[in-house]
């Protein structure tokens, strides 16, 4: 007997009460975990934890139809929903809204979450500092165009540290009201306009490129421009009115954007596969830079990352951002950054957190 549409959707709606129920029950749950963090004054957002969550979910999915990132995503909001349950979460971002930093947001704390845009770098770190938010996200680094200088330079005299890092995949579009042949002004953040120079030079030669101060400002003024595009995330096509008229027009397939999610300074637990962020600056004689990073190379402790940037307090003084395997308090790391500050005029551990990467 062949299967009935209608037989097959009362079954759909059969699980879903059941779905329903069971996400009630979790939100309960959820409930009464948060009830017993606020008498022991524990965080709502735990890193670890969540990342733990969505392994699991997604070592679930198996060989059935859903694929891991699937659940992911869907788990992300029964996480968010949950965890609003416990304590509704404030979150400032660099925005305004529908930005590459708005996006990554909404990925890592849901729809459940009060996000706040706010126009700077520094006014992120500003709100959060003065618990106006509770976590505050940031760019860091972009895999094309390299870091995003005014967060590290920022990190120098705030008293946040980095409570976790989100990875997000940077699809750049044209988006306009007109076609791609009557556009004659390309609107664009200077950061993505690096990451997609070559697809513009070939596609759209001889127009003006106008720069403004983010992807959701290019849309925004691309709005108002009858024969003006952006180029920015299709998230600012919806919340701006355009049409993407061209997709996907980064240069290199591979173009990632690493954004941290700050905090007010609290101890992180260990979980055994941690990364850490450590700022300092080097006495100035023959070797000091070598010599800081064999503080870590004896130790086999593996440097992912090494940026520098003038301190802005004297001339030719530079601070040197390092990323590094482990969590502070583990045995090996603590006795290197014991060393390192031996060493150095100045040393700052900017957090440790778990590494969501998948372990190797």
């Amino acid at each position: 007997m062949a299967e009935d549409t209608q037989q097959l959707r009362e079954a759909i709606d059969a699980l879903d009460d059941r779905l329903v129920a069971l996400l009630h029950e979790r939100a309960e749950l959820a409930s009464r975990i948060g009830a017993l963090k606020q008498t022991t004054d524990q965080a709502t957002y735990v890193p670890a934890r969540e990342r733990d969550v969505l392994e699991r979910v997604a070592a679930l999915a198996g060989e059935g139809r859903l694929r891991p990132e699937h659940l992911i995503a869907i788990y992300r909001e029964v996480i968010s929903a949950c965890r609003a349950v416990e304590q509704p979460l404030r979150v400032a971002y660099f925005g305004p809204a529908a930005t590459f930093t708005h996006q990554a947001a909404i990925g890592r704390f849901g729809n459940a979450a009060e996000l706040i845009p706010v126009e700077t770098i520094p006014d992120v770190f500003a709100e959060t500092q003065r618990n106006h938010a509770d976590y505050g996200v940031v760019p860091v680094e972009n895999s094309t165009e390299g870091p995003v200088h005014p967060t590290l330079d920022t990190f120098i005299d705030s008293d946040l540290k980095i409570r976790s890092e989100i990875m997000l995949p940077i699809r750049l579009h044209i988006l306009s009201r007109t076609t791609l042949d009557a556009v004659r002004t390309v609107y664009t953040n200077p950061v993505a306009f690096g990451q997609c120079r070559q697809w513009v030079a070939r596609n759209l030669p001889g127009r003006a490129i106008v720069e403004v101060v983010s992807t959701a400002r290019a849309a925004l003024t691309a709005a108002e421009d009858p024969s003006g595009a952006a180029v920015a995330p299709e998230l600012a096509a919806a919340e701006y009115g355009l049409d993407v008229i061209a997709r996907d027009i980064q240069d290199l397939s591979s173009n990632y954007t690493r954004f941290y999610v700050i905090g007010q300074p609290e101890q992180s637990v260990p979980t055994g596969r941690d990364k850490t962020a450590v700022a300092f600056s080097i006495r100035d004689h023959v070797g000091a830079l070598r010599d800081a990073a064999d503080v870590f190379a004896r130790r086999s402790i593996n440097l992912s990352s090494i940026q520098s940037r003038p301190s802005r307090r004297r001339a030719w003084d530079y601070v040197f951002f390092v990323e590094l395997a482990g969590h502070e308090v583990d045995l090996i790391l603590a006795e290197a950054l014991v060393e390192l500050n031996r060493q150095c005029a100045f040393v700052k551990v900017l957090g440790s957190w778990p590494d969501e990467r998948p372990p190797i």
